[in-house]
């Protein structure tokens, strides 16, 4: 029997797709407003269905923390990332090339190794994920076309947005106290910053609480010595894809440490980071590192959510 087009475009996964997009455009709605919003992860997680992935996805993002190497810089930290590109033109998220990251005090990020050059291992079977894809795609279609504060030496007149990807494991040992923010009250470097969570075990209940400052705040203050005025928000990641979202040229934010709730044993937070910024010009401290070209061993094409139906290729 053929299928007509249609038939199609009012299956039940057409109109999984339309309840999404209905719903991240409330979203987004709500971002444009208050410059920051926290999604829960079960609406996370229905989000993520209606943009084509299933419950073994899920699952498998739940676990996908567990080979993350050591991190270049922090002894407590294991990592992976990945460049991406939003490409409005073409329609698409493209993966990027391997390049080194560096953030700067002049990023507001003060911390012992700003301004150094750092090379992190590359993601790569995550990239394979509906649910990861689903959250980049979650990502361009909430951030684009936004009116924000903007960032020096960026190309905003660009179509195309950059997005670095980290896969974060935070790990608190009897010896070794775990910080997702060692570097105190900062931003990112970029225009938006989205942080989900994947997981976590061992640890207390009060962990990990993120704090959103004014950008009156001074950059590099610990987490509990700030200007109690210039704290505007606090959010805490608890659940599988419990998700923030934040401006971040308009609001600074800082972390609480991981806290183990048996001293004895290892504690461990898993995140995924997603930074987001236009792509820089000359002058830029990362101008040399921000390279448009696709990777050519690990590739990886989807569509942007568009407002209508659209098939993986």
């Amino acid at each position: 029997m053929t299928m007509r087009r249609h038939d199609v475009m009012d299956g039940p996964a057409a109109r999984a797709v339309r309840g999404a997009i209905t719903e991240m455009a409330e979203i987004r709605a709500e971002y444009a407003r208050n410059r920051s919003i926290f999604v829960e992860g079960e609406r996370m997680a229905r989000l993520l269905r209606g943009l084509g992935a299933c419950d073994a996805d899920l699952e498998a993002l739940q676990r996908a923390s567990t080979d993350l190497p050591d991190d270049p810089t922090l002894p407590f930290r294991k990592s992976r990332n990945g460049r991406f590109v939003f490409d409005n033109d073409a329609g698409r998220i493209d993966r990027l090339e391997f390049q080194p990251f560096v953030l700067s005090a002049d990023e507001d990020f003060v911390r012992y190794d700003s301004g150094r050059i750092r090379k992190f291992a590359e993601i790569r079977d995550l990239q394979a994920n509906p649910a990861l894809r689903g959250l980049l795609r979650f990502k361009a279609f909430v951030v684009d076309g936004l009116d924000i504060a903007r960032r020096p030496k960026l190309d905003y007149d660009s179509a195309n947005w950059i997005c670095t990807l980290f896969h974060l494991r935070t790990v608190t040992t009897p010896e070794l106290l775990g910080e997702p923010a060692l570097e105190g009250v900062h931003s990112d470097g970029v225009d938006h910053t989205m942080t989900t969570m994947l997981g976590a075990e061992n640890m207390t209940d009060g962990s990990a609480c993120t704090f959103i400052h004014d950008m009156g705040e001074t950059n590099a203050v610990a987490w509990d010595e700030v200007d109690p005025k210039l704290r505007v928000g606090r959010y805490q990641h608890r659940s599988f894809l419990d998700t923030l979202l934040v401006v971040d040229h308009e609001f600074k934010h800082s972390l609480s440490p991981v806290r183990a709730a048996d001293a004895a044993r290892v504690a461990t937070r898993d995140m995924l980071v997603f930074f987001t910024r236009k792509p820089t010009v000359p002058g830029h401290i990362s101008n040399r590192h921000d390279s448009l070209r696709r990777h050519e061993t690990l590739p990886l094409s989807v569509p942007l959510v568009r407002g209508a139906l659209q098939e993986e290729t």
